[in-house]
């Protein structure tokens, strides 16, 4: 076992007296540490011995008090001055709050060197590291005889915070929900503490970090192969767990979680294969409820969103999040957009949230596997409409009309009776005329503006806007010309991109 503060103390060679917080003579140190930078207690990882020649000590009481109240939450066993340094007269009120607490506070004699108290404790946990070694290589055991399927996940946790004597939750640091659909919610008395802050857990930005909250130790750190996934580790018992083996069993956790992404992205890709041909229509309505089935997506009411996000990189983890927020989702991200298929009860709220901030999201009406591409179509329109109104979500049929139109037949109608000549003469011509017009939309109708962004001669600009007017019958000089084609471009980019 590690040495206590009584022991060290004991050793007649070092000549160490307690100068306040008795009660504490039997934390045990776990190792010894030097330092005299001014937030002395952001190096503790817990169980440490602290040593300052006094730099780190502040002049004021206040100061002081407060030391020594975060070198406690931060888990410190003891703190140690050295005598005739530079340490400032030390405050009734700082030893009292030592006494409080209780935190040893040691004198260390002159000119005793530091590293002659470090080397005691290292001596002393030659033995403590064997036991280091031997519970290192049993968490490492468990994630060996654990197997991939998610449903293993709990019991891994289960039985490392068995080997560790402590509650395990891992969860996600921006919202505080189990990083795991079967993972445990945070105790009350944590959730409430910290939810309040959400993506503050770990202070400092410290991936290691003791906090006491409410009379509780309480360890936050980093799962090393996700980045918002966080161990919160709630001791139940004198000592901690060391330091070294619970990072050892982060690294465990993390790994298994890395498993479970990975059949995740297998099954993502196959949700991915399948959407595309269900929603290019060569599937039949049987193989279709098979393979949604396969998903545990109900085949006769589900829900089709798309989403559009300002970080695109955000839309390739949200299959992920739905899986973790126990809903179950097959999606397809084509033309940078998400496709989702999910259960029609799915609430509102939780499909924002999986979806991360920036996001924007069209729902279609709920739908059977016989109506698919209609879903799509109406989460299309939905989703323009959304964009449109600056919303974070918007249903179809439910929100505010988009361009004063109901409904994406009419938003079909109006592209096909306007831009329809177009299309049919750019697929027998090969022409540049619709991103020619959009081009002239975007640049303020101006000839030289639009040339320069296709690198193209003015005059040619003006030729093909000439044919654009002789193709559709419309008046290129005239405003109401110029509003119904920009609605119409604005429909086909949202219906088609």
């Amino acid at each position: 076992m590690a040495i206590t503060v009584a022991e060290l103390v004991a050793e007649p060679q070092l000549g160490l007296t307690i100068l306040a917080g008795l009660e504490g003579r039997d934390n045990r140190i776990t190792w010894a540490h030097t330092s005299d930078l001014p937030r002395l207690w952001e190096w503790v990882t817990g169980g440490e011995l602290m040593m300052t020649n006094g730099l780190s000590i502040p002049a004021d009481a206040d100061g002081q008090v407060a030391l020594a109240e975060a070198m406690v939450d931060a888990g410190a066993s003891a703190l140690a001055i050295g005598e005739k340094m530079h340490a400032p007269a030390l405050h009734p009120e700082f030893l009292a709050a030592c006494d409080r607490l209780p935190l040893p506070l040691l004198n260390i004699p002159y000119p005793l060197p530091f590293i002659a108290i470090a080397r005691s404790v290292a001596e002393s946990s030659l033995l403590e590291e064997s036991r280091r070694l031997r519970q290192t290589a049993r968490v490492y055991d468990l994630l060996r005889t654990s197997g991939e399927a998610e449903d293993h996940w709990q019991s891994l946790v289960r039985r490392l915070a068995t080997e560790l004597d402590a509650e395990l939750f891992v969860v996600d640091r921006r919202c505080l929900h189990p990083w795991h659909p079967d993972g445990h919610e945070l105790p009350v008395f944590l959730a409430e503490e910290w939810s309040a802050t959400p993506g503050q857990v770990s202070l400092a930005g410290k991936n290691f970090q003791w906090h006491r909250v409410r009379g509780r130790h309480v360890l936050t750190m980093d799962i090393p192969t996700h980045a918002n996934a966080l161990l919160v580790v709630l001791p139940n018992s004198e000592p901690h767990p060391d330091a070294v083996v619970l990072l050892h069993a982060a690294t465990v956790l993390g790994l298994q979680l890395s498993r479970i992404v990975l059949s995740l992205e297998s099954r993502h890709r196959l949700a991915g294969e399948f959407l595309l041909q269900a929603m290019d229509g060569r599937l039949g309505a049987a193989e279709m409820e098979s393979r949604l089935a396969g998903f545990e997506v109900p085949s006769q009411d589900f829900l089709v969103a798309s989403i559009s996000a300002d970080d695109g990189d955000r839309l390739a983890s949200v299959h992920v999040e739905l899986w973790r927020h126990g809903v179950a989702s097959a999606s397809l991200k084509r033309n940078n957009r998400l496709h989702v298929v999910v259960p029609a009860d799915v609430p509102d709220e939780v499909l924002v949230h999986c979806a991360g901030p920036g996001a924007t999201i069209g729902i279609s009406a709920p739908a059977a596997v016989a109506s698919i591409q209609r879903a799509l179509q109406e989460s299309l329109w939905a989703l323009g409409s959304a964009r449109a109104n600056k919303l974070e979500l918007a249903r179809y049929a439910q929100g505010p009309s988009w361009l004063g139109l109901t409904g994406f037949e009419e938003g079909t109608a109006l592209v096909r009776r306007l831009l329809g000549p177009i299309f049919d003469y750019e697929q027998s011509q090969d022409g540049d005329l619709l991103v020619t017009l959009r081009t002239y939309l975007d640049s303020q109708r101006s000839w030289q503006k639009t040339a320069a962004a296709l690198f193209a001669h003015r005059q040619t600009i003006i030729y093909r806007m000439r044919k654009i007017g002789e193709l559709t019958g419309l008046d290129m000089g005239e405003t109401s010309t110029v509003a119904q084609l920009w609605f119409a471009l604005q429909i086909h980019e949202a219906m088609h991109q």
